[in-house]
C-alpha cells in the first residue's frame, strides 16, 4: 500500500509530539544537541556517560537515519531487534574507529561491514518526560529483546566537579574522546541545550582547507601546514596533528576538516590548533 505524503507527514508530526505513533519512513526531528560544560558549573546529580566518537543515528521505528535526514542502509540483521519506537544514539565501532565507521555507514547498500558496529542508545526522543524516564523505556525494551548490535549507554550519577574530572581522565586514558553530562529531569527539546553538556580537555571545530604550506627540515617536500578558513572568514594555519602519510598526501583544498584547539586568542584565532581528521560525516548531510 502506498502511503500518501499527507499521511506520512502527519504520522511523523504525531510521532515527534511524543504520541509514540510509529513513523512512516520519515526523516528525523530536530535533534537535541549538547552545549559545552564550563568549569565550576554544579552538575551534582546529573548523569555522566562517555562521549562515543561515532556517527549519530536516529531509528524512527522502521528505518535508520543520519542526524540530517540521510537514510542509512544497514542489513536486516543489524536492525532486527530494534523497537517500533524512536531511538537516538551513536553508530560506533569502538574507540578510535571514527573513519572506518563513517566509511561503513556511507555505503549506499546493505553490507556485512555494519556487523562490526553497534547502535549505542542514549535517548528515546518520543517517550516524553525527563531523560531518566525516557532512557528507561530503551532499557526495558532491550532487557526483553537483547540485540547483538545495540546497547543502552551506561549512565553514572555525578557527585561533584572533581568526580567529573576523574571520569574524564579515566576515559581519556582508555582512548575515549570525552564525556557527556545530562540533567536527568530534562525533557527532550530539539536544538542546542544546556541541559546536556559535552566535557573535553579541548574544543573542536570544522574548517575548510584553502591552501597547503610547504614543509621545512624533516618535512621538506611534504606538507608543513594547512591554511584553513572558518565559516566567519577567519583564516589560520594548522601545522600539527598529521601523520607522515597525511603530510605526503594532505587533505585537498576544499575539503572540510575537524581540528582541536584550546580556547581563542583575542584576535579570534583558535589557540594551538591541531588536525584531527577529514570530516567524512559531511557526506551524511
Amino acid at each position: 500500500m502506498t502511503i500518501s505524503p499527507l499521511i506520512k507527514a502527519l504520522g511523523c508530526l504525531l510521532f515527534c509530539w511524543g504520541l509514540m505513533i510509529p513513523a512512516a519512513h520519515c526523516a528525523p526531528v530536530e535533534m537535541m544537541l549538547p552545549g559545552v560544560y564550563a568549569e565550576g558549573r554544579d552538575i551534582s546529580g546529573w548523569l555522566i556517560s562517555e562521549k562515543l566518537d561515532g556517527v549519530r543515528g536516529y531509528w524512527d521505528g522502521e528505518q535508520l537515519w543520519s542526524k540530517n535526514g540521510k537514510n542509512f542502509h544497514p542489513p536486516a540483521a543489524f536492525v532486527r531487534d530494534l523497537p517500533d519506537f524512536a531511538l537516538e544514539g551513536e553508530l560506533w565501532g569502538g574507540r578510535n574507529t571514527f573513519e572506518s565507521t563513517a566509511s561503513i555507514v556511507l555505503k549506499e547498500e546493505a553490507h556485512d561491514g555494519w556487523l562490526q558496529l553497534k547502535f549505542a542508545i542514549f535517548d528515546v526522543p518520543g517517550a516524553g518526560g525527563g531523560f531518566t524516564r525516557r532512557l528507561q523505556m530503551a532499557q526495558d525494551w532491550f532487557a526483553a529483546h537483547p540485540s547483538p548490535y545495540a546497547f543502552v549507554i551506561a549512565q553514572t550519577p555525578a557527585r561533584h566537579g572533581k568526580h567529573l574530572q576523574q571520569e574524564l581522565q579515566r576515559v581519556e586514558k582508555l582512548g575515549g574522546e570525552g564525556l557527556i553530562v545530562r540533567n536527568p529531569d530534562a525533557p527532550y527539546i530539539g536544538g542546542r541545550s544546556m541541559e546536556i553538556l559535552k566535557v573535553k580537555d579541548f574544543q573542536d571545530a570544522e574548517a575548510v582547507v584553502v591552501g597547503h604550506l610547504p614543509g621545512r627540515g624533516r618535512n621538506h617536500g611534504m606538507l608543513g601546514a594547512l591554511l584553513v578558513e572558518l565559516p566567519d572568514g577567519t583564516r589560520f594555519k594548522i601545522g600539527t596533528g598529521f601523520s607522515a602519510e597525511q603530510r605526503k598526501n594532505p587533505p585537498p583544498v576544499g575539503e572540510v576538516i575537524t581540528f582541536k584547539y584550546f580556547g581563542h586568542f583575542l584576535s579570534g584565532i583558535p589557540r594551538f590548533p591541531s588536525f584531527l581528521r577529514i570530516r567524512r560525516d559531511k557526506d551524511l548531510q
